[in-house]
């Protein structure tokens, strides 16, 4: 005892509190292992008309036509996912391109009921036409159980869509003067072949690559994200495509401005037949440049007292 230093003592205090910590600190770390009990599926539910949709009736459904994209936790990691392009919707951001309800807002649930009938073009969404109309219903019931923002927010009221204008050049002429005072041109390129300056550079909201739709590639049977008709556009146009780079333009245009923009954006097409590439034959092929109305000059003084020559 004579020849233990304080030292010593001191070391072995040490190495027995690190090995304690280390010990402690590995018991940490250590993982819950063993199965883990399932969660039990929220009661949802869903109304689209006359239907009522039901979380517990899609639970079949979701698992033979929807886990292998959208994964178990509807977190858009199915088995399929790394091989896809677009990667598949992450339900529980509950973020949706297509609805008619104003931008950050929840869609409709007829907003999903109609994007899982119609499929989305260019993506491995495909139309879902083998499912009746009750099992659609359920399953947008299935949708609503992967994100809490269903349980504590409502839906956006729907935008009101008025009704279009008669299609003139000098419509597509405020379009097209539109298309390049919004700088549409910058993403979509000047003849809308989605190749414009900003196009390699788009993301989504989970930083995925995004191309910008592509125009000029249209024909008769083409048909957007969202739908095929002029209403279609118009509503992408007040509404947005929550989670990509394209926004809202409700605060920026009017409704007149927006339909103005539709029209001119079927002229891109130039391989689809439409009213709006009949206008432009009519009018020689050549769209002319816009001129903005100015006010009628006011009567003079003496015109306006009724004391003109």
């Amino acid at each position: 005892m004579k020849n233990f230093k304080p030292v010593h003592l001191f070391s072995a205090i040490l190495t027995f509190i690190l090995l304690a910590g280390f010990t402690l600190l590995q018991a940490q770390d250590a993982p819950d292992v063993g199965p883990h009990p399932a969660q039990p599926l929220k009661a949802m539910e869903s109304h689209i008309g006359n239907l009522t949709g039901h979380s517990h009736d899609a639970v079949m459904e979701y698992r033979r036509y929807c886990v292998g994209c959208h994964g178990e936790a509807g977190d858009g990691q199915g088995e399929n996912t790394p091989w896809l392009d677009p990667k598949p919707r992450n339900f529980t951001l509950a973020t949706f391109k297509c609805r008619s309800t104003l931008t950050g807002t929840l869609p409709l649930d007829s907003d999903l009921y109609n994007s899982i009938a119609r499929g989305f073009t260019n993506s491995n969404m495909p139309i879902w036409n083998t499912l009746t109309n009750q099992e659609r219903a359920d399953l947008v019931a299935m949708i609503k159980t992967f994100s809490p923002r269903w349980e504590k927010e409502k839906p956006g009221d729907p935008i009101k869509i008025p009704a279009e204008p008669p299609v003139t050049i000098q419509s597509i002429s405020h379009g097209k003067a539109l298309f390049t005072k919004l700088e549409c041109w910058k993403c979509h390129g000047p003849q809308g072949k989605g190749d414009g300056p900003s196009a390699s550079t788009l993301t989504d909201s989970q930083d995925n690559p995004i191309r910008p739709y592509n125009f000029a590639a249209g024909k008769d049977d083409s048909r957007f994200k969202c739908g095929s008709t002029n209403e279609d556009i118009y509503k992408i146009f007040m509404t947005g495509l929550d989670g990509t780079p394209m926004p809202s333009f409700n605060d920026t245009i009017s409704p007149n401005d927006a339909w103005d923009l539709v029209h001119f954006l079927r002229t891109l097409q130039v391989h689809r037949k439409s009213k709006e590439n009949d206008a432009l034959k009519a009018a020689g092929g050549a769209i002319p440049p816009y001129v903005e109305k100015s006010e009628a000059p006011s009567a003079s003084p003496e015109r306006a007292a009724g004391g003109g020559k």
